[in-house]
Formats: C-alpha cells, structure tokens, sequence
C-alpha cells in the first residue's frame, strides 16, 4: 500500500461474495483477506520472479487469492490504488445502467417517423422497480434485480420484433403464430444479400441478443447496489419521483408536445398478453367459421356456368398495391403503364373494369391474400391459414376443377420447395421454381423474371392444344422486395432458357444499395410494378384469344417504408376479356373501365371476392357446415 492513501472512490458493483453496502461481510471476503504468510506458501518458482523479487505480471502489495475472493481483493486493492479512475468507471458503469433500462422501459417506439423527443418520457415503471429494489435487502435485492433485467431484456427482444412487423408487416409480433417467420425473414435476406452476409447478421443478431440478457440482468443489479447504499435517502427519492408521476398523469403534463408519463412496458406486456389470449380464442372460432360454406354443397353443373368454355387466368402480381397507383413517387409512372396497357389492349379487342380489394395481410405474407382472396374467409394470420388449408372449404380455383369443365394448373415460380397446398387450390398439375426451365440468374429475392415465367406458362401449358378450358393460377414475383436488380423486358421471341438475362442482372441495382435508402426503394418498387404489369398485358396481346379472360390484382401493398405508415390496405383488381358479356356480368359493381381503378371505386374486402365473383357468373349458393 502506498504510504498516504487517497480518499476511498465509490464503491464497485457488488455481487453475491462482495460485502454489501450496509457493511455484512461474507465468507468470501475473509478469505480474500488471509494474512500475508498464507499466501507465501504458494510463492512462484524463481523463473516467474523479477530481480524485485515480486511474482512475474503482479501488482506490488496486491493479494493473489484465487476465486471471488481474490478477485475482490484485487479490485479493492485497484480502487485504492488509482482513485480517480475507479471512480470514473463506477459513474460510467452507473450512468449506462440506469440508460440501458431507461431505454428499454420506453419501447415499443415506431421504426418509421421515430423522433429523438418520444424519448423524453417518465417510464412509470422505473419508480416501480426502484421502490422494489430499494425496499428489499442485499442479497434478495442481488436475486431480483438479476431476474428483473432478464425479463426485461426478454420483453426488449418481443418489443424490438413487434416494431419490426410493425414496420414491415403493419401488425405486431405475435408470441403464438411468428416464430416460423423469422426463418422466412432469414431466407429472403440470404436470396437477397447472399449467404455469408445472412450468416453473419444472424451470428451478430444471436451475440447481441445474449448481450442484451447479460447487460440487462447486470444493470439492474448494478441499479439495485446503487439504490440500497442509503436505503433512506433511496425511499425518499422514490417517493418524490412517484408523486411526480401521478401528478403529472393525472394533469396529462406535456413535453415537447408529448405526455411526459408513459408505461410503455406494462402497456407492451398487456398488449403480448390481449395478443396471446386472442389468438387462442380465435383458433376454435374461426375453425367453425371455415366449416360454413355459402357454395360447399352446391353440384358442379351449377357452379361457374357463365364462364364455360372460357381460358381463366387468375395472377396475383407481387405487393402491387394502391401507393402504386396514388402515392406521388411511384404513381407517375406506374399510371403512365397502366394507361399505355389499357390502350394496347383495347386496340388488341380487350376491355378491363378495375376497382380495389382490402388486403387481409400487409406488407409481406403474400399467402395470405392469396387464400383470403380465393378462399372467401380473412386469412390473416399463420393459424387461419392452416387451419383453411386442411380444411374442404370450397377455394375459387377448386371451383373450377369441381365442374370438370377446365383443366386446372399453378404456375408457382415462388415456391422451391414442395407446396401440399395445391391439393386445397384443386390444382391438377404445379410448375414450381425448378420446372420451368429457367437457366438464367436470380433477380434478388425472385427465382425468375415475370416475362420469363409467362412465356414458360404459354410454352408448357397455355399454348398446347387441350380437350378443355384452363384455369390458371399465376403468381408474378419480380416486384417482390428489395426491389433490386429489376428486371428488364427482351423481345418475346429472344427469352430461350433465361440466359438473355444475365448482363441485364449483373447491370441491375444491388439489393444492398436500396434495402435500407427509402428513397431508392419507392423509386425502384415503382418500377418493379410497371415491369410485371407490361409483362403480363403484353403476354395477353401475344397469346390471349377470344376466349380469354384474365383477373389480375395484387396481393398486398409494400413494407411502409415505401408505402407510408398511413396507407390503406388496398389492392387493384382488374377482369379483362375480349367477350362482352364477361363484363356485362359485373356491369352492377361499379368498377372503373381500364386497368387503373378510379380513387373512389368500390372498395371491398378481399374476402367479399370468392363468393361475389361466383355468383356474378351464374354459380347458385348452396350452403354447407351450418
């Protein structure tokens, strides 16, 4: 020890085998500090000695136990040693403590339109978790704290996923039913960053998780030592801090146009818990709800009649919403193609009505307005879409196969693995990502270009002759996010196995460059839209005949990123057909002639489409499950 010591800096955290604050010594620290002569016995050989005669990489007059103890007794001996720094690292580790946990009791806050003053809040739950810790002794205290900041950080973790479904899916995180969605999240970040990128951001996300636990736990415990060197002087600033909050609940006080009082964390874990309890209420509900059916027992000769002898073609085009359409960034030019698209096809003998259908789902889950559209029951979320999977609910397209008046096919350039969904679709035959002949690159997230998969749809089975009408089902996913590189239209009769695509790709924006810049995103999502859109209107020029109807809509908007936080959830939904009474069948709807749907047209819910569609052509209800 020096011959004048400093004056004692604050004290470091203090664990199970450290004395606490109020001066209780545990065994730990009498063994620390054994006298001298009982640390000779273990003195280091003479190689491991300095001319000094000290031990090689020691502190003079530092003791060498070994355990907790020890470590505790150097520590001491470190703070006695170099003051100044002991206590600046005890005000640091203090000070990032109590802003860890502050920030923690503040979440959920929006990705999108954060702003830095939603943080100037008074988390009622920090005067709850000071009153507790303040109140309790050492070692009880210890236990608390280190459970508490585990929970939190568990809390954290939920808190930070449900802002990110918020943010891309308009709907929070649901303990029950996302989980399997995170590896979908991990597979489209390794289609479209690459897999050693995805791996890394999946270790980084892992270690930063066990961070956040282990931070947690230790701040709260950190908190809690702090609190309980003057458990008097503690109580009193607890109370003070907690008639401050009431009051200024109670007066709705404001600071910088926001409430100062918030209970975020109680209000999440509620939230969590409203979430949990609803969704299993909604699993038996719904499941009696998918046994009715307006049209389960009607017989085949009554289903569909006004559409015999037709080629039905339904294409849902990847996130084309409504911001597509309205939005000031991306509807300048996607209007222009939907314009130019209408006039080509009129002047190739087509005519379209439009109007807009409410998405059951939003941002991504395509799937789900998918079924919903085809199934005529809201599938929004992973259990609805089970349980409508297994079930015999009548889809539209098994409509079609139930009459046994159409062949039926999927052309499902999305799916790389195998699909037992298309036993509920009816769909006799599925081309998949690896049966379409594609030899070409992937465009990000997307196996294929649109205009590729069209032509291998006209190739394999559009344009071979057959003893019946078709019925497809298509699904365009070239505007799929990140929206980078986009493809690009080739001559029709230059597309061969795909290969005509790749210096296009290698010539495209890299997913990297627009992932993140919102900017970009909105600009190429708008251009994503008009690709797919002229893809398919110039395959129905090439190959349409006079007995082909196609219906096209998209399956939900863009992440609101690029959408906006504000957005509907609407979808354009075209019927265009060279046969008037096609349409004169729908006159009665009110949709707008063309491809663009007038702002105000009709808007319904896309689960309202199934059963509208089929009575529009002549089906007759004849209702099942009760």
């Amino acid at each position: 020890m020096p011959a004048s010591t400093p004056s004692p800096a604050p004290p470091a955290p203090t664990s199970p085998a450290e004395p606490d604050a109020e001066g209780t010594t545990d065994s730990a620290q009498t063994t620390s500090e054994a006298p001298d002569d009982t640390r000779s016995t273990t003195a280091a050989s003479p190689a491991a000695q300095d001319p000094t005669g000290e031990v090689a990489g020691e502190t003079p007059g530092v003791p060498r136990g070994r355990g907790a103890g020890g470590r505790l007794a150097r520590l001491r001996a470190w703070r006695e040693r170099y003051p100044r720094a002991a206590r600046a690292v005890w005000w640091a580790t203090t000070v990032l403590s109590v802003v860890l946990v502050y920030l923690a009791l503040l979440l959920p806050v929006p990705l999108t339109g954060f702003e830095p003053r939603m943080l100037l809040r008074l988390p009622g739950e920090a005067v709850v978790i000071a009153a507790v810790l303040t109140a309790l002794p050492r070692r009880p205290r210890v236990v608390v704290a280190a459970l508490g900041g585990a929970g939190l950080a568990a809390l954290t973790v939920v808190n930070l996923l449900d802002m990110g479904f918020g943010s891309y899916l308009g709907r929070g995180f649901n303990l029950v039913l996302d989980w399997e969605l995170l590896d979908d999240a991990r597979s489209y970040l390794a289609d479209s960053l690459g897999g050693t990128t995805t791996a890394l951001l999946t270790a980084g996300v892992l270690v930063l998780v066990v961070a956040l636990f282990a931070g947690m736990a230790a701040a709260m415990v950190r908190i809690g030592t702090v609190l309980g060197r003057d458990a008097q002087q503690s109580t009193r600033a607890t109370l003070v801090a907690g008639t401050v909050w009431i009051t200024c609940s109670v007066l709705t006080v404001q600071l910088a146009g926001q409430p100062l009082t918030v209970h975020r964390a109680a209000g999440a874990l509620n939230a969590q818990t409203d979430r949990v309890r609803d969704t299993l209420r909604d699993e038996a509900a719904f499941g009696k709800e998918a046994r009715a059916d307006r049209f389960g027992n009607t017989p085949a000769a009554q289903l569909l009649p006004d559409l015999r002898g037709k080629d039905v073609v339904f294409t849902f085009i990847e996130s084309y919403g409504r911001s597509a359409i309205e939005d000031p960034v991306m509807a300048p030019g996607v209007d222009r193609t939907l314009a130019s698209s209408t006039a080509a096809l009129e002047k190739a003998g087509y005519r379209a009505k439009s109007g807009w259908l409410t998405s059951a789902t939003y941002g991504g889950s395509s799937w789900l307005g998918h079924s919903t559209t085809l199934s005529g029951l809201w599938i929004d979320n992973q259990q609805r879409y089970r349980t409508v999977m297994a079930s015999d609910h009548l889809s539209l397209t098994k409509a079609f196969r139930k009459t046994g008046a159409w062949d039926t096919v999927g052309v499902m350039p999305g799916v790389q693995k195998g699909w037992p969904e298309q036993k509920y679709y009816g769909l006799d035959k599925v081309y998949n990502a690896f049966q379409l002949g594609y030899q070409g690159p992937k465009f990000s997230w997307s196996t294929m270009p649109d205009q590729y998969a069209l032509e291998a749809y006209q190739r394999l089975v559009h344009g071979k002759q057959r003893d019946k009408p078709l019925m497809s089902e298509i699904i365009l996913t070239s505007s799929h996010q990140p929206w980078a590189p986009i493809p690009k239209m080739v001559g029709w009769d230059q597309l061969g196995d795909g290969s005509v695509f790749g210096p296009i790709e290698k010539a495209g924006r890299r997913a990297g460059d627009v992932i993140a810049d919102t900017t970009a995103s909105r600009e190429e999502y708008g251009k994503s839209i008009q690709y797919s859109v002229t893809a398919l209107t110039q395959w129905l020029e090439r190959y349409g005949t006079d007995d082909t109807v196609l219906v096209f809509l998209g399956d939900h908007q863009p992440i609101s990123r690029v959408s906006s936080t504000h957005a509907s959830r609407d979808v354009p939904v075209s019927i265009v057909a060279k046969d008037p009474k096609v349409l004169d069948r729908i006159a009665g709807w009110g949709w707008t002639d063309g491809l663009r749907p007038a702002h105000g047209a009709p808007v319904w819910k896309m689960s309202a489409f199934r059963d509208r569609f089929l009575l529009a052509y002549g089906s007759t209800p004849h209702p099942s499950g009760g």
